[in-house]
């Protein structure tokens, strides 16, 4: 017998799943912007010439970069508050995780980005008189970070979708109500086909932002970091 599809019991909890939304919009956001400010300090750090400043650094990069962030996610909700007696909601456990998870993938992008600004830039600051920090911020990020922009958008679009591991540690996000609705209404099938088409139109529209974005540079003769 063909399955009835019905999608009446979804629509009439719309609302759970928009705050579930909602709050999906709420982690990834959090994370990205506080990601993008350690990303570059980190990266910062990584460049310097102090190895006391750069070894650290490079450690932390290197171990949110090749461990699982399910590991990273439990660890932060279970572990540190044993280790610490910190106590970590849903929300806190995910943004701390998120936040360093990708701030070590955005520090390698600047890191890349910085790199590739042609030596004679950073001499010619330092002919007119700047000091290091003042070529960096005036000369060398303004046009890294221009080259970088491709790869920040891609990165949170890949931060968003990884996002869906919260509901493992009952936050509500999209993914967690989506499982809240199909258990009370008895309609997994529809419920997660309307949460996947949600999670489908959403990073579909950024993704589509984020290739304009990359086509406009490139057609400016911006080269992009990968």
């Amino acid at each position: 017998m063909a399955y009835q599809w019905d999608f009446t019991p979804v629509f009439a909890n719309a609302d759970l799943l928009a705050q579930g939304l909602v709050n999906t919009l709420k982690v990834t956001g959090t994370a990205l912007a506080c990601g993008l400010a350690l990303g570059l300090v980190l990266a910062l750090l990584r460049l310097s010439r102090l190895r006391l400043a750069a070894w650290p650094a490079g450690l932390i990069i290197e171990v949110f970069r090749t461990t699982p962030p399910l590991v990273q996610l439990f660890w932060f909700f279970f572990a540190l508050p044993l280790i610490a007696g910190i106590e970590m909601t849903p929300f806190l456990a995910a943004a701390v995780t998120f936040s360093i998870q990708s701030s070590a993938f955005f520090a390698e992008v600047f890191r890349a980005g910085i790199v590739s600004i042609e030596r004679g830039q950073w001499e010619g600051a330092r002919a007119i008189g700047m000091t290091h920090g003042q070529a960096l911020r005036r000369i060398v990020l303004p046009q890294a970070v221009k080259r970088m922009i491709p790869a920040f958008m891609e990165r949170a679009i890949e931060l968003m979708k990884t996002t869906t591991l919260v509901a493992t540690i009952s936050y509500a996000d999209l993914l967690f109500a989506a499982n809240e609705i199909a258990q009370k209404t008895f309609r997994p099938l529809e419920t997660l086909t309307v949460a996947a088409l949600i999670y489908f139109v959403v990073i579909t529209a950024f993704s589509l932002f984020a290739r304009r974005l990359e086509r406009r540079l490139a057609v400016s003769g911006e080269s992009t970091v990968h």
